[in-house]
């Protein structure tokens, strides 16, 4: 009997009955180990050598397959065939070697690109040892990751209170969204106009086109600025007769697009599916891990993450039978088409994604797949056939129609089109674009030189020059691999951070920097400059590739790079929090200290009149602030203008009177946003308040819209069934019932103001159906010693909620957070959050070594409790 090793239970199933009664395939559920999250995990100090944690869910089920050993004589490993699967089986065998299990059994590593039994039983056939060299790059860059984040981190959490963390490629990939933002605030509209003509044949057929040249001379795009010019030229071409000066035609060829790699994938499923990466990656994975096809479990396409472009030779020959079936012998070229990629040093899995039977059309799988997955199928489908089809060919057509104006010179305008003469791979797959205009999807009418042109129309328009786009999921995926910034394994997790830290948001499915990443970009851009450079960055990717080819030693990248980091952590130890202020004012002044209209002093105070703006850092973010604090208790949020805080005065702006207390209601700004507010305070009591919800134009709150916000939260009514009442409310992540401690969010912020107990109730079950339950007191999990020292973090769980705590410090976990699901980082977040500060962290030092250092004597004790107070005593 043989053992077999894969990553997912869907996929051990499939092998299963493909390898038939003398094998057992069981699943490791991805990554067995990890890198503790604390410090001494990787230990510079010591080579590198590094800690893994084994979770007690992973250790059961290597203690399964260890005993699954015991009557059998071999391990067969066949994770995924990438640099995250070569770990995986790393892994596996090293904690199986630990525990004694592999006395006398024979190991081997399989790979297959494929979840077909074809690909299955080949790979079996052709059994290899684990990749030493792919695992040293893994070993790396988890290395370089850990001593970025567990070095950085602190310095952040001490100098920019409320940031949370820093990556090595993440805050690249912050800083590609931020810099996109200056741009766009940096932009400067231009004004330029256009004469453009609608134009008939002598057959009565339309077509459009746009002035391009006078007196012989071309027009530039910018060349007509001003209205007065374009009027001119509008009056001289009254009532003239045009003609056909000139047309030419040639011809072109559109070659079809190679099969998807896995950022090409996830690029056109945004465009055309409306997917978001993850999701992409998602049904591809259950696409890869297989469907039921006519009673038999299937992987429906080779492996999804890869930066290949090339096909396996037979998978070639079957696209190009398929295309002859179904297309004909016009659609085949004569020789197979052949790619290469363009990506730096690929190392991941090599060949294309694609489907496993190119003759399993997507028609056939309708009923097998759901509306996603078919979707995603049929673009992978048509991707694939498309790329050995035969090249569309064009007819691109140019036409100068030409007329001589009242004043003497000579209009020339131009239109430009083609024709397909044979659509080829246009039949079936056309690539969408993001932000530019397809000149080929324009037609032109049949003409020729001399004819006479009627003209329908001559208007002059007027234009502005646009900033650039911001980033789309797709667009931004394309940059990063241009960079050769991260690998397809990576992209996701890449933006899914972005999101997830609050450094970025998704708005109309383009990537926006919160002022949270843009303060931490301004901050790395400043002091650690060399680290969130794209040529950098770019270059220590290929150096993990140049591992993963087994040319350079891995150890030797780790301590070439941590030699110059640690170097710039030294010079920033002494760094004070006013430092930092200072060097943010002046790098983030166009986005936060923008210029007034007036041409006055941008960081003037609007209230006291004589204090001056600045950023200022608190325990849940950044504001900005007067100089003359306390006196002047002026705040807004860092963004001028952001909700109409800028033009509030700290006595805020009457909106009108309370008729039942006869109070004034007015709209202030608040360093968390705007707010309103019910009367004045008196003698220490806080006057009634409410926050603005989100997306609520606050200078459009009426009288009655505030008084409704400031009698929140409303009391909808009893539950039936316990009787304790449910309550409506806006809240962090919008609106929301509550009762009983148990949450369930509303469709609108209308619903506040108008759910009924019926429709409450029907919302309170669907979420408890959905798995929601109130946790009972107690601890519920225990994440181990925070990372800056001070005992174990633990997830608790009280009579409000889930919360984590760490000595006396407790902090509320947001309701959308599984209590059970809680890492060490993200209770690391929420406890900075709370207090605003952190503990005195670390760098990172020995561990194993320094444990029997209890017993040393005092003096040896006392050097690193001098160094400490020196590292924050600057603050």
């Amino acid at each position: 009997m043989t053992i077999v090793v894969v990553e997912s239970p869907a996929k051990a199933k499939t092998i299963n009955k493909y390898l038939g009664k003398d094998f057992t395939v069981l699943a490791s559920y991805g990554h067995v180990r990890d890198l503790p999250a604390r410090d001494g995990s990787v230990r510079p100090e010591e080579d590198f050598d590094m800690s893994w944690e084994v979770d007690g869910k992973s250790a059961k089920r290597l203690s399964d397959i260890a005993a699954a050993l015991k009557d059998d004589d071999r391990l067969i490993l066949a994770t995924d065939p990438d640099r995250e699967g070569e770990a995986i089986s790393w892994h596996v065998l090293e904690v199986l070697r630990k525990k004694g299990a592999l006395k006398g059994k024979k190991v081997a590593r399989v790979v297959f690109n494929a979840i077909t039994r074809q690909s299955v039983l080949d790979a079996m056939q052709h059994p290899r040892d684990v990749d030493g060299a792919l695992v040293d790059a893994y070993l790396a860059r988890r290395a370089l990751d850990y001593l970025v984040g567990f070095s950085l981190s602190p310095v952040l959490w001490r100098k920019l209170p409320g940031a949370r963390s820093a990556g090595r490629v993440q805050s690249v990939a912050l800083r590609l969204v931020c810099d996109r933002e200056l741009e766009i605030e940096a932009f400067r509209a231009q004004e330029y106009w256009t004469i453009d003509g609608t134009f008939v044949t002598p057959q009565g057929a339309e077509f459009q086109a746009s002035l391009a040249g006078i007196a012989g001379k071309k027009l530039g795009k910018l060349e007509i600025g001003d209205e007065a010019s374009a009027r001119a030229i509008e009056q001289a071409l009254k009532g003239a007769r045009f003609s056909v000066d000139l047309i030419e035609s040639k011809p072109a060829r559109r070659h079809p697009y190679a099969p998807f790699r896995t950022s090409t994938l996830q690029q056109e499923a945004s465009r055309k599916l409306g997917f978001s990466s993850s999701r992409t990656m998602q049904i591809a994975q259950r696409l890869y891990e297989g469907a039921d096809v006519d009673g038999e479990t299937v992987g429906l396409i080779t492996y999804m993450r890869t930066d290949g472009v090339d096909m396996a030779p037979e998978a070639i020959a079957a696209t190009r039978n398929a295309i002859l079936k179904n297309f004909g012998e016009p659609y085949l070229p004569s020789s197979p088409r052949l790619y290469t990629t363009k990506a730096k040093n690929a190392q991941e899995a090599h060949e294309a994604i694609r489907p496993t039977d190119l003759w399993r059309h997507p028609n056939s799988l309708r009923k097998a797949l759901d509306a996603d997955q078919w979707a995603l199928y049929d673009l992978i489908w048509k991707r694939t056939i498309a790329s050995q089809m035969e090249s569309a060919e064009l007819e691109r057509t140019t036409a100068d129609i030409g007329t001589d104006g009242r004043d003497g010179k000579h209009y020339s305008f131009r239109a430009t089109g083609s024709v397909v003469k044979f659509d080829g791979f246009l039949k079936v797959y056309h690539e969408d674009l993001d932000d530019e205009e397809d000149e080929d999807a324009r037609r032109l009418p049949p003409m020729a030189r001399g004819d006479a042109i009627g003209a329908r129309s001559i208007a002059a328009n007027r234009h502005f020059t646009e900033p650039p786009p911001r980033y789309s999921e797709a667009s931004i995926i394309k940059k990063l691999e241009e960079l050769g910034i991260g690998r397809p394994s990576t992209y996701v997790s890449i933006l899914t951070t972005l999101r997830d830290r609050g450094y970025a948001r998704l708005d109309k499915k383009r990537l926006i920097p919160e002022d949270k990443g843009r303060v931490v970009t301004a901050f790395l851009e400043s002091f650690f400059g060399r680290y969130v450079e794209y040529d950098f960055t770019a270059n220590l990717e290929e150096q993990l590739d140049r591992v993963s080819n087994g040319e350079v030693d891995w150890k030797q990248v780790l301590r070439d790079f941590w030699k110059d980091f640690t170097a710039a952590l030294d010079e920033i130890k002494d760094l004070r929090v006013t430092n930092v202020l200072d060097a943010l004012n002046v790098i983030l002044a166009p986005h936060i200290f923008p210029a007034r209209a007036d041409g006055g002093d941008a960081r003037a105070c609007p209230s006291c009149s004589n204090g001056q703006l600045s950023l200022k850092l608190g325990k849940f973010g950044s504001f900005i602030g007067c100089s003359n604090y306390p006196d002047c208790k002026f705040t807004r949020p860092m963004t001028a203008g952001a909700e109409g805080a800028a033009a509030v005065p700290s006595e805020g702006i009457e909106i009108g009177v309370d008729p039942e207390t006869g109070e004034k209601v007015t709209r202030r700004a608040g360093r968390f946003g705007p707010y309103l507010q019910l009367g004045e305070a008196v003698e220490g009591e806080k006057p009634r308040r409410a926050s603005i919800p989100k997306g609520t134009d606050p200078a459009a709150i009426d009288l009655e819209t505030a008084l409704k916000l400031l009698s929140l939260p409303r009391e909808v009514g009893h539950h039936p069934e316990t009787g304790k009442p449910i309550v409506a409310n806006f809240g962090r992540f919008g609106p929301f019932v509550l009762h009983d401690g148990a949450y369930a969010n509303l469709d609108s912020p209308e619903e506040v103001f108008s759910v009924g107990i019926n429709r409450a109730v029907d919302i309170l079950a669907e979420k408890k159906a959905k798995g929601f339950s109130r946790p009972k007191p107690g601890a519920l999990k225990d994440l181990g010693p925070h990372p800056a020292g001070g005992g174990n973090i633990q997830v608790m769980a009280g009579r409000y909620g889930a919360y984590v705590k760490h000595g006396k410090v407790n902090a509320t976990l947001p309701r959308d957070m599984d209590p059970q699901s809680v890492t060490l980082e993200q209770a690391v977040d929420l406890i900075v959050a709370r207090t605003g500060k952190e503990a005195k962290p670390r760098t990172p030092k020995k561990t194993a070594a320094k444990k029997p250092a209890r017993k040393a004597p005092a003096k040896k004790s006392a050097k690193p409790k001098k160094a400490k107070p020196a590292a924050v005593a600057a603050e």
